[in-house]
């Protein structure tokens, strides 16, 4: 069944929780706010709502929440940047309100715009202690939420008082590299690689957990375990073409494998890794998906020989495509959200079990529909 959930200003972030007890969860954030919708059969129901006084532009899911359909102990617990260069933890539980806590701003943190967030990944522990963010100044940075490796504290409710008091700011390790990052991804097998991707082209797989003290001091690449490359955005980025695209790359999240494909989606070519047979770096796959360029890039995580792409064309209209990894060379199913000159400004897949759902945020409106139905 088709649903449609509207806004009180533009959705520009659309993220699915892919925790197992909260995969009925999506973050919508809008020009000043964050709302968390309970996704069912037959409606989406808003149950947290946070204003975060600042454009959002980047969203992650704590591995710590809960549905309240899960459990009466349900926990609801994200991550985001925003336009200031701040980073933010919000949360609201069965027994607490909607809070926030706010660290890395200023001088301790990034000094350009974060472009993604992302927890550490694995299933220890540690899965909810550390986030990481890149940035266009060139830097990833791992914040340590619990630098006294304590259990974290209740937060006090959000409002008139300060929820940061009573809990000490995080600690970060920053890696720098060569060129602006754009995306990060961390993987439900492991909690010490991250997956990065620049804007010219490179992606690299990092052990942020490596000692600095024994390897090149001089060397960026002192955590890195594999570099991959899309020769595509590499040689535009070499004959310095004065044509940006902000690349989107996804981990497959496999449960039995970590040696899974990579995808990433540069301009109008989308690329598939395999990291059992790296080619030295370069694709086992490639197509054209969008003739001007696509967008975001999603694996479908209950499906994962399905991927989707999606375009911020007005001439396209709002469109995603559906690849199957199978038929990599065959044309896409197309699924038309809206006609042009409407266009997908996020999306992403939702981890519900039966046939998967997309939701899609078009304007001031977020649809969900199964895939293969047009919206």
């Amino acid at each position: 069944m088709d649903l449609e959930h509207h806004h009180p200003t533009r959705v520009d972030i659309v993220r699915a929780c892919y925790n197992d007890d909260a995969t009925d969860l999506l973050a919508v954030a809008g020009d000043h706010s964050i709302d968390v919708l309970l996704i069912s059969d037959f409606d989406c129901k808003t149950i947290a709502s946070y204003n975060t006084g600042a454009r959002t532009t980047a969203l992650a899911w704590s591995p710590r929440t809960v549905s309240p359909t899960a459990s009466d102990n349900w926990h609801i617990e994200l991550a985001f940047a925003d336009a200031d260069f701040g980073v933010h933890l919000i949360a609201k539980s069965y027994q607490d309100h909607e809070s926030i806590f706010s660290f890395g701003g200023g001088l301790t943190g990034h000094h350009g715009k974060i472009n993604d967030i992302t927890y550490c990944g694995g299933r220890g522990e540690d899965s909810a202690r550390y986030v990481a963010t890149v940035s266009d100044d060139k830097m990833l940075m791992v914040w340590d939420l619990q630098p006294s490796n304590e259990s974290p504290p209740s937060e006090q409710s959000l409002g008139v008082e300060n929820s940061n008091i009573d809990r000490p700011q995080p600690t970060a390790y920053a890696i720098p590299f060569p060129n602006p990052l754009m995306t990060i991804s961390s993987h439900p097998l492991t909690s010490k690689e991250f997956l990065v991707s620049d804007s010219c082209g490179s992606i690299f797989l990092i052990d942020w957990r490596s000692d600095p003290r024994e390897m090149d001091q001089n060397s960026w690449r002192h955590s890195s375990v594999l570099e991959l490359v899309e020769p595509f955005a590499l040689s535009n980025h070499a004959m310095v073409m004065s044509t940006h695209w902000s690349p989107s790359v996804d981990w497959r999240r496999d449960t039995s494998d970590m040696q899974v494909p990579i995808g990433a989606v540069y301009g109008s070519k989308f690329s598939v890794w395999d990291i059992n047979n790296l080619h030295g770096g370069k694709p086992f796959a490639s197509g054209i998906s969008f003739p001007h360029a696509g967008h975001r890039f999603r694996w479908c995580p209950t499906y994962p020989d399905y991927f989707a792409i999606s375009a911020q064309y007005p001439t396209q209209g709002a469109v995603i495509h559906i690849h199957n990894t199978n038929y990599l060379h065959a044309q896409p199913t197309e699924l038309t959200v809206l006609d042009k000159p409407h266009f997908i400004q996020d999306f992403d897949f939702l981890a519900l079990r039966g046939i998967p759902r997309i939701a899609a945020a078009v304007g001031r409106r977020i649809f969900v529909f199964p895939m293969g139905v047009d919206a």
